[in-house]
């Protein structure tokens, strides 16, 4: 299975602080935004990943990823030239997928929770058809909202609706077979001239290949989109690092566990961030 990152936003719900800077590369407390949907990919046993940047940015998100190798990773970019939508991040990376099964996350989305790594594994392993996530919310009206029969099993998807039939939205964390390239060539923009990936889960939802999995309640979604919620995110990460001493995004240990990297390896990454609790943390494994 490969991996993408859509990290093509300009965060301008965000300005001025992301007029130099785009918003995955902004700090979440100790680490870079993107660190976080990287992880997540990481947990799913995911080792290739294409990031998908605003034009201009591919050298800056490579200053600090690199090529991935130091992660055991292979880590390639791209650039979505128009904001076109979520569905859009399958067309551009059409190539780099070449047919396999793909784990698309969104670059401001942070997810954790105890057994998160299983949860991910087992919908890449189990997957026929597309699997994606649903998260409980006070106020589902801004996202793509998931409607359930009596059976637990999801029956519609509607997109930003003003009378939700649920409080459960689906975050943006998708897994999908090979069929979702095509589907998503064959998509009509929506009336905000996007390619919607709501349209993309309801087209697998009609083939009835579409499996729902709610998020158990102990776990963290974050959508880092506005200065608020990167507060809140900042916060989150600040309390579960320090009060419960669960690390969230650390990317190289998470390579060190998966097996990819060594543990002269990781102990070589930490002493190159010594001077920081991070690089601390990462000594101390």
């Amino acid at each position: 299975m490969k991996g993408i990152i859509l990290a093509a936003g300009r965060g301008t719900r965000l300005y001025p602080m992301t007029r130099p800077v785009c918003k995955p590369l902004l700090p979440v407390y100790d680490k870079p935004l993107i660190y976080y949907p990287l992880s997540v990919l990481m947990q799913a046993g995911i080792r290739e990943v294409l990031v998908i940047v605003p034009p201009g940015e591919v050298d800056t998100f490579a200053a600090l990823l690199g090529d991935g190798s130091q992660l055991g990773m292979n880590i390639q970019y791209t650039v979505q030239p128009v904001a076109r939508g979520i569905a859009d991040a399958l067309l551009i990376g059409r190539e780099f997928v070449n047919g396999d099964d793909v784990c698309l996350v969104l670059g401001d989305n942070i997810f954790w929770s105890p057994n998160f790594q299983q949860l991910l594994k087992q919908a890449v392993a189990n997957n026929q058809g597309a699997t994606v996530f649903g998260c409980y919310v006070d106020d589902p009206r801004p996202f793509g909202v998931v409607e359930f029969d009596q059976d637990g099993k999801a029956i519609s998807i509607e997109e930003k609706p003003q009378n939700p039939k649920s409080n459960y939205i689906v975050p943006g964390l998708y897994v999908y077979d090979g069929q979702a390239m095509d589907i998503a060539a064959n998509l009509t923009p929506s009336a905000r001239g996007e390619l919607e990936i709501t349209d993309v889960n309801l087209e697998y939802l009609h083939r009835n290949q579409l499996q729902v999995v709610p998020m158990e309640e102990n776990y963290v979604w974050l959508d880092a989109g506005n200065a608020n919620s990167m507060l809140q995110a900042a916060q989150t990460i600040h309390d579960l690092q320090a009060n419960q001493q669960q690390y969230v995004g650390v990317i190289e240990q998470l390579a060190y566990q998966e097996g990819w990297i060594s543990h002269d390896q990781l102990h070589q990454l930490g002493e190159e961030l010594s001077m920081t609790e991070y690089g601390q943390h990462l000594l101390s494994l």
